[in-house]
């Protein structure tokens, strides 16, 4: 059974998830202005709401972290069986989120691990955490770890094993962004962008191939050497980039939930609100 404190971490996963929903403009991923879904294939309103189904399965993996208390083996696995469990729940409520749901999960109970970690700490332990191999999974390759053997990409336990690496980037970009004066808004899409500009997305692999990567990655630079989203130039190069994806129809989706998991880390430590007392 999961604590109040588990429900709480969950929750402020869910919260970073969903704001990185409704950051706007973000090329290629759905943001508030997708109600006909355009290339992204997914509705915003859906996405919010299979997000909620996310939460049992995150409290459940912060209560399986505070019970084992270690980066061990056996908790690697149990994750590892929560997440394919959510993974259905949330199929069920519309679907998403699926890479998400796993970059959430290990840094959620990462936080549990250690309470008081902050940035580069969590993502540290969550390293610890994937380091074990889940002996439970399944022997048939997924789409992504195909394509990952196929063009040599990390991959999403790749990155994971890495310890995040592209969480670390967009909490770095946050933080120089914020410290020159930049709306939240723009800090969050910049710190997006420079996520965007180095990962190995298979999802875009898988649809788009190496030059549909490199492309994605080039578009992204491009907007951040023009001086990033608070600058006029940058939001030109932005807009472009925008519509070009647009137009293309590609989606780099396995950056939305590194950045997702990017603000999570940032909302920490998050604190558990005392129950409301009614009067007798």
């Amino acid at each position: 059974m999961s604590s109040r404190e588990d429900e709480t971490l969950a929750r402020a996963a869910v919260a970073a998830l969903t704001g990185q929903l409704e950051l706007t403009p973000k090329p290629g991923l759905p943001d508030p202005r997708d109600l006909d879904a355009r290339a992204t294939r997914r509705d915003l309103c859906s996405l919010r709401w299979s997000a909620k189904a996310l939460t049992p399965g995150l409290a459940a993996m912060a209560a399986a972290a505070r019970r084992i208390g270690r980066p061990t083996p056996e908790l690697r696995t149990e994750l590892g069986a929560i997440g394919r469990s959510t993974e259905h729940s949330v199929a069920l409520a519309g679907g998403g989120h699926r890479g998400a749901l796993w970059v959430l999960g290990f840094l959620v109970a990462a936080a549990v691990l250690d309470p008081e970690a902050k940035g580069s700490e969590v993502t540290a332990t969550a390293k610890r955490i994937t380091a074990h191999p889940d002996r439970r999974a399944p022997r048939r390759p997924s789409r992504g770890s195909s394509v990952s053997a196929k063009y040599g990409a990390a991959g999403a336990r790749g990155e994971a094993r890495a310890g995040f690496p592209h969480v670390r980037r967009a909490l770095d970009a946050l933080a120089t962004s914020r410290s020159a004066g930049a709306s939240e808004t723009c800090a969050r899409l910049d710190a997006l962008l420079t996520v965007m500009s180095t990962l190995q997305d298979t999802e875009l692999l898988y649809t788009a191939g190496p030059h549909g990567l490199r492309h994605v990655q080039a578009g992204a630079r491009g907007v951040l050497e023009a001086g990033g989203t608070a600058t006029e130039a940058g939001r030109a190069a932005l807009a472009a980039f925008d519509d070009d994806l647009h137009t293309r129809a590609w989606s780099p989706r396995g950056t939305g939930g590194l950045f997702a998991g990017a603000l999570f880390v940032d909302s920490l430590p998050v604190v558990v609100s005392s129950p409301v007392r009614v009067a007798a």
